[in-house]
């Protein structure tokens, strides 16, 4: 891996691409308006960006269309689909570094994971989904001997990707990847804090043999290029990360419009339960600094309520602060940092805020709640813990999106349920035991559609992901995804 300086030096002689990608070539917003690309690392401008709107968004949904009733790709005989995704996931690992660095330069995270944990991901997530492709099969219904009965999968047609910018093109790649496979063409829109790898990603994708039309990307707002996706009468299907409040706008759209599916991926506000029996609370103690801490708890599934049982609260507590102080935020440039910067300064004030209700609300701060590194012109915040939380405060109950951490008393098994379900999310669920039944006990008691037992970020792009109650509907990753991105069709022939 390089050094911080031979990255810095990297970094400035990056072009970048900041035309919308409509058809396999760039091009920029019909309306000629763009908006400031500004890295939370330092505050710079690092580009002007096509901000997209209804225009554009017409533009994309009609190259796309064309592309899939073209058959090129939707109806490519499975073998070559799936080596074109090979190509495609090899020219992803090719640009490995440069699309690590867009990702840092973007959103700030630290050089380190954007490697190992975001681009490495979106290799492995293409491959798997590729080699899926031809070893998934239709099915035959057991119908009596007069008839045959054929349930095949289709594409759905022109799928819109509305991704966040935490994770811009990891969580892109859990929705492109079995969307591609699957036979669609699609539309990506990333956020506007982060558009930059998406923008580079398209034309790596034409680079390795993706046709025109299938692999489009139209950076822009919320309010324009999203909700014009949302309406559209053309597009068969919205899978959208982000916050909750903005997936019910596109449960909003859906109905508005063509009844398009839609697949959700929303907030979250995660339980992580540490039980008395817990032997190794050292492993805890990381594991829990880390599940709040990591992208500087700019993650949907962020540990960020820590509940401890009463007789090991005050040493658990101490193990989790030395934790967080291992994790000062630094320069997201140097291999060596653990926590980088807020995705912006907006991003950050919110973060700030929400330390200051803590407080008000009666919440114990023990550690952190300042901006730091304010001479860089970046959007730093230490990591948080508040102390003698009650669950009924806002920052136990809403999602923050920042390295702020809530630790909540119980006595027994029974209060920790109850405290840990009592939210209107349910995407995933920590709890730490050396119990194996009270593990699988609690475990089915919890509602939330993962949870990791010793742990707060287990599982890979084999098991599904999604949430309970309000953290969404429907599943990212492993073969459940790939059926979301397909509609069922049934074929019945009737023998003489």
């Amino acid at each position: 891996m390089a050094t911080a300086e031979q990255y810095r030096n990297q970094a400035s002689s990056l072009s970048y691409r900041n035309q919308a990608f409509i058809g396999g070539k760039y091009v920029p917003a019909a309306s000629g308006e763009t908006f400031d690309c500004v890295s939370p690392i330092d505050g710079a401008v690092l580009t002007s960006v096509a901000s997209c709107d209804k225009e554009d968004v017409d533009a994309a949904v009609k190259a796309a269309r064309a592309a899939f009733e073209s058959g090129v790709w939707s109806e490519m005989d499975p073998r070559d689909r799936k080596q074109a995704l090979l190509r495609f996931a090899a020219a992803i690992a090719d640009h490995r570094e440069e699309l690590a660095l867009l990702e840092t330069l973007d959103m700030g995270k630290p050089i380190t994971f954007a490697q190992s944990v975001d681009i490495d991901g979106v290799v492995s997530t293409v491959q798997w989904y590729a080699e899926a492709i031809d070893k998934i099969y239709d099915e035959i219904a057991p119908t009596g001997r007069d008839a045959i009965g054929m349930i095949t999968r289709e594409p759905l047609g022109v799928v819109a990707t509305v991704v966040p910018w935490n994770f811009p093109l990891l969580m892109g790649a859990w929705k492109f990847g079995p969307a591609l496979a699957a036979g669609n063409s699609i539309i990506m829109k990333p956020a506007e804090q982060s558009p930059l790898s998406a923008l580079r990603l398209a034309e790596i994708a034409a680079e390795a043999g993706i046709p025109d039309g299938v692999f489009n990307v139209v950076p822009g707002f919320g309010e324009k290029a999203g909700q014009a996706l949302g309406l559209h009468m053309d597009v068969d299907m919205v899978a959208f990360t982000g916050s909750t409040e903005v997936g019910k706008y596109f449960l909003k759209y859906a109905a508005d419009s063509n009844m398009k599916h839609i697949s959700l991926e929303c907030g979250g506000k995660t339980p992580n339960i540490v039980f008395n029996d817990c032997k190794d609370l050292d492993a805890a103690a990381m594991g829990s600094g880390m599940g709040v801490f990591f992208n500087t708890g700019q993650v949907c599934v962020a540990s960020t309520r820590l509940l401890v049982q009463e007789d090991i609260h005050d040493e658990f507590v101490e193990k989790v602060k030395k934790v967080a102080e291992t994790m000062q935020p630094g320069d997201p440039l140097d291999p060596a940092t653990l926590m980088g910067s807020m995705v912006d300064v907006d991003q950050m004030e919110r973060v700030k805020s929400y330390i200051e209700i803590g407080e008000k609300e009666g919440a114990s701060l023990v550690q952190g709640g300042k901006q730091v590194r304010q001479n860089t012109g970046g959007a730093y915040v230490e990591p948080t813990i508040f102390d003698k939380v009650d669950n009924s405060m806002r920052i136990a109950q809403e999602e923050i999106f920042g390295p702020v951490l809530s630790t909540i008393t119980f006595r027994d098994e029974e209060e920790a349920v109850r405290i840990a379900n009592d939210t209107i999310y349910g995407l995933q669920a920590c709890l730490w035991t050396d119990d194996l039944n009270r593990a699988h006990k609690v475990a089915r008691r919890l509602k939330a559609g993962t949870v990791n037992v010793n742990d707060t970020d287990g599982g890979d792009i084999t098991v599904p992901f999604g949430g309970y109650k309000q953290s969404g509907i429907g599943r990212d990753k492993s073969l459940h995804a790939y059926d979301k991105y397909t509609q069922l069709k049934t074929t019945y022939i009737k023998l003489s």
